[in-house]
């Protein structure tokens, strides 16, 4: 199984409920081409690292995502995204089991954890 992360930023000017209904479409197509939805977060309105079309601000979604080894979810899901207007930028990382953890699985070793607290 591999793990990825897929990070979109969304136009400020487009509505909230546009932003859910694109993410919607995102996970379907994933779903579609083998990918499963592992976690999700909006991050809502952010600046910008660098002006983009002339704004400084945009809406901020980052999925984590499963994918079998051999499947690749992600040509269509790409082209779509490059297509789509109100997409500012996208990224798709593949991280490994080392790295990414979070949704996964808890970062602190159970032991770890246990002496921590009788320490305290």
């Amino acid at each position: 199984m591999r793990h990825y992360e897929l990070m979109f930023v969304v136009d400020p000017r487009v509505p909230d409920e546009e932003v859910v209904s694109l993410t919607d479409d995102v996970k379907e197509l994933l779903s579609s081409g083998g990918g499963e939805i592992a976690k999700e977060q909006s991050w809502g309105k952010r600046k910008l690292a660098y002006e983009i079309n002339k704004l400084t601000e945009g809406k901020y979604v980052l999925l984590h995502i499963r994918a079998e080894v051999g499947s690749n979810p992600f040509p269509l899901l790409e082209q779509r995204m490059q297509q789509n207007e109100k997409i500012l930028r996208y990224l798709t990382v593949r991280t490994d089991d080392g790295r990414m953890r979070m949704p996964f699985e808890p970062d602190v070793e159970p032991a770890v954890e246990a002496a921590a607290a009788e320490a305290n």
